[in-house]
């Protein structure tokens, strides 16, 4: 299942917009901001799958009968990019486990040259839990693939969403093509394609500069 949030009509779009507009890129903290906020969306339309149970609450005045999760995601950003888009998760899914996964591309090239170096990983047991592993940028799925693969080691999930803000036709096909685990991707918008050095067009640019400034 690929779920693309801008296929309907809803602020999404000011969010979106804002992030790719180059003007309102130059306020670091409305792009991480804007950033969070989809992010609080998305997670919103993901707990629309999730499974829930009925359970009674006592108000101030009698008992009541509503619903719960059965059961918390764990949330699994990859940096450094994902931290404010993960926030958002965190924001609804505020009782949920975290791991964390450290990994960047280590050379330049087209999406068929491209390696991805998978320096840390922190994450507690995964068998049988639903998780969301969360990037902004959906780009050659090269390190998503790879972080699944790291991640194997904490035992089998029961399933994986992959949650981006953007995404490119190849990325998402790659995850589709490599992926056998049970998955569901989720993201604000599809875009185009990708350019020659595997940057997402027409995109928004670099996300994790965009958020904490440039790296070298």
């Amino acid at each position: 299942m690929v779920f693309t949030l801008d296929r309907t009509h809803s602020i999404a779009h000011e969010f979106l917009g804002q992030l790719r507009d180059i003007k309102a890129q130059t306020d670091r903290m409305r792009f991480r901001k804007n950033l969070k906020r989809l992010g609080t969306v998305l997670a919103y339309e993901l707990s629309k799958t999730l499974s829930y149970e009925a359970k009674e609450v006592r108000t101030p005045l009698d008992i009541m009968n509503t619903y719960g999760l059965s059961a918390q995601p764990v949330l699994i950003p990859v940096l450094r990019a994902a931290l404010p888009f993960y926030d958002g998760f965190l924001d609804i899914f505020d009782a949920a486990d975290s791991g964390f996964i450290g990994a960047y591309r280590s050379n330049a090239g087209s999406a068929d040259e491209i390696s991805i170096d998978m320096e840390y990983v922190a994450c507690g047991p995964l068998e049988g839990k639903e998780i969301v592993l969360i990037d902004p940028m959906l780009a050659t799925g090269k390190s998503i693939v790879d972080s699944v693969t790291a991640l194997s080691t904490y035992g089998q999930p029961k399933h994986i969403h992959f949650v981006s803000a953007i995404a490119a036709p190849e990325g998402i096909a790659y995850i589709q093509e490599k992926v056998e685990a049970q998955h569901s991707i989720w993201t604000g918008a599809i875009d185009e394609r990708l350019n020659d050095k595997a940057y997402i067009v027409p995109g928004l640019g670099d996300a994790g500069d965009l958020c904490f400034g440039e790296k070298i």
